[in-house]
This record gives structure tokens, sequence and C-alpha cells, in this order.
């Protein structure tokens, strides 16, 4: 039988795996929009393992700030300089 901390690992193990693939798209992504989106997919992977090891405040500030505040200014850049990449 699974106790609340097995599962605790469990879904902490899941959300670093899926954070994985977010992290390479967003890297390898040609789409600037994109790479953002994908960023912002990691970062929210990131704060349910935060929130998985109780620390609240830290999920608090980390949403506010890397999917929020960090997005936002991206996009903001984004527009300045074009959407896509050019190699």
């Amino acid at each position: 039988m699974l106790t609340l901390a097995d599962l605790v690992f469990i879904m902490l193990g899941i959300s670093a795996l899926v954070s994985i693939p977010a992290t390479i798209l967003a890297i390898i992504s040609r789409d600037l929009i994109k790479a953002v989106i994908f960023s912002a997919l990691q970062s929210t992977f990131y704060a349910l393992m935060f929130y998985l090891l109780m620390a609240p405040d830290i999920v608090f500030v980390y949403i506010a700030v890397s999917i929020g505040f960090m997005s936002m200014i991206l996009i903001l850049l984004i527009k300045k300089v074009g959407r896509y990449e050019k190699y």
C-alpha cells in the first residue's frame, strides 16, 4: 500500500520528468513565443515540485516571477525583435 510520502515522491518524479522535455523544447524552438510557453510550462512543473516539498511561500513568489513577470517581459521583447529566430 502506498503511503502519502510515497505519492509525494512519485509526483515529484513525474513533475521532474515532464519538465525536462519542456525545457528541451524551449531551447530548440525557433518560434520564440512557443519557447516562452514551454519555459512557462517548465516553471509550472517546478512550482508543483516546490509545493510538494511544502514550500508554499516559494511557490507564490516563483509563480509570480517566473511564470508571470518573466513571460510578460520576454513577450514584450519578442515584439521588438521579431517572433522567429533566424540562423
